[in-house]
C-alpha cells in the first residue's frame, strides 16, 4: 500500500478509530490502530510477535485488530464494494467482453477455504473435505480483479449462501436479457461463469462435462475458462498481498470472518488507489483456491438452453475468435 493510499484510508476511518483521552491514560491514536491492523493482515504475525513490535499488550492488540476490521467493514464497504446496480452490471459485462471476449458476463464466481483454528465444541461444523477446519469465502470478481460481491460463512453449498439466495430470488438487480454482439438470435440473459462445482442455471454457466467433447463444447469450455480465470487470479492476489491467509487464522470464526471481510475490502481499496497493483498480474501468481466438490446439482432445462445459446454463438461467425478453431483443434 502506498503512502497516499494509506493516508486516504486513514482519513476515511479516522473519526471511527479515535477514542477520548482520560485522566488515567492516553488513548491509542487512530493512526497506530490502523498500522497495527494492517501489519497483522499483511504479515499474519501472531499477536505475541506484534506485542514486541509495537510495545502493546497482547489483549490490547487483539481488541484493536477486531475493532478496526469491524470499522473497515462498516465504513469502507459502500466506497469500494457497493451493492451493484443495473448500470454496474453493464459496466462489468463490458469489461469481460473487452478482456475475455465473453459477452453478457457479470462476474466470475468461486469459493476459497480459509483455514481457521478449530472452534471449541464445534464438532465437524467447520471441518472440510480437505481434512482441516475452515470458513468459506464465496466471491464474485470482475475483469479488473476486484470483488463485486462476497460472503463468508461456514456453509459449503453455494445455494445455501446469502449470495445464492439473492441470485435465486432475483434480488441482484440484473439487467434485462439482451442480444449477444452481432447476433440476430433471441436475447440472452446475463450470466455468471463458474466451474464444475456449481449447478447450472439460467444465470450460472459451468463447463460441459469432459466426456465426449466435440469442437462446439470444447470451444465453449475454453471461452468460459478465459473469463473464469479472473476470480482465481483475484484470490491469488488477495492471498499474496494479505498474508494472514497463508496460515491458520488463530481466532474464533466470528472474528476470523471480520478479518476476511476487511481483507476483501482492502484488496478492492488497493486495486482502486494503487496503480502499482497492476504489477501483481505480471508476477505469475497462482491461486491457492481449494474447490469444494460437494457443491453439485442437476442442471435444469432452462440452464441447458442458455448454455446452448452461448455455445452456438461462440461457434458462429459473429462470436468466434479468428484463431480459436485452430487452437482448440491443435490441443486435441
Amino acid at each position: 500500500m502506498s503512502v497516499e493510499a494509506f493516508d486516504n484510508l486513514l482519513s476515511l476511518l479516522h473519526p471511527h478509530l479515535t477514542f477520548m483521552d482520560t485522566c488515567m491514560r492516553r488513548s491509542i491514536s487512530a493512526e497506530q490502530r490502523l498500522i497495527v491492523t494492517l501489519r497483522f493482515l499483511a504479515t499474519g504475525n501472531s499477536f505475541a510477535s506484534l506485542h514486541f513490535e509495537f510495545l502493546l499488550g497482547i489483549s490490547t492488540i487483539s481488541g484493536i485488530v477486531c475493532h478496526t476490521c469491524k470499522v473497515i467493514w462498516q465504513h469502507l464497504r459502500e466506497a469500494v464494494m457497493p451493492t451493484p446496480k443495473a448500470e454496474d452490471w453493464l459496466r462489468i459485462a463490458e469489461g469481460f467482453y473487452q478482456s475475455a471476449q465473453f459477452p453478457n458476463c457479470i462476474g466470475a464466481l468461486d469459493g476459497k477455504h480459509i483455514r481457521v483454528k478449530k472452534p471449541p465444541h464445534s464438532g465437524s461444523r467447520y471441518f472440510n473435505y480437505k481434512q482441516y477446519f475452515s470458513v468459506v469465502l464465496m466471491a464474485l470478481a470482475d475483469s479488473n480483479y476486484r470483488f463485486v460481491i462476497g460472503s463468508s460463512s461456514d456453509s459449503r453449498i453455494f445455494s445455501a449462501s446469502r449470495m445464492g439466495d439473492r441470485l435465486r430470488d432475483n434480488q441482484l438487480a440484473l439487467p434485462e436479457p439482451r442480444r449477444l454482439p452481432g447476433s440476430a438470435g433471441p436475447p440472452a440473459p446475463f450470466v455468471i461463469v463458474a466451474d464444475e462445482g456449481f449447478a447450472l442455471s439460467p444465470h450460472m454457466m459451468r463447463p460441459f462435462p469432459r466426456r465426449d467433447l466435440d469442437d462446439r463444447k470444447r470451444i465453449f469450455n475454453y471461452r468460459l475458462t478465459r473469463a473464469r480465470r479472473y476470480v482465481e487470479c483475484a484470490f491469488g492476489i488477495l492471498s499474496t498481498r494479505w498474508r494472514v491467509f497463508l496460515s491458520s487464522i488463530q481466532m474464533n470464526p466470528d472474528n476470523a470472518t471480520l478479518v476476511i471481510q476487511a481483507c476483501v475490502l482492502l484488496h478492492n481499496f488497493t486495486r482502486i488507489n494503487d496503480a502499482s497493483s497492476d504489477a501483481d498480474i505480471d508476477q505469475n501468481i497462482t491461486s491457492s483456491v481449494i474447490f469444494d466438490q460437494s457443491r453439485t446439482g442437476r442442471p435444469g432445462t432452462a440452464g441447458l438452453a442458455v448454455r446452448d445459446v452461448y455455445a452456438d454463438y461462440f461457434c458462429s461467425p459473429e462470436g468466434a475468435l479468428s484463431w480459436q478453431m485452430e487452437a482448440i483443434r491443435g490441443s486435441r
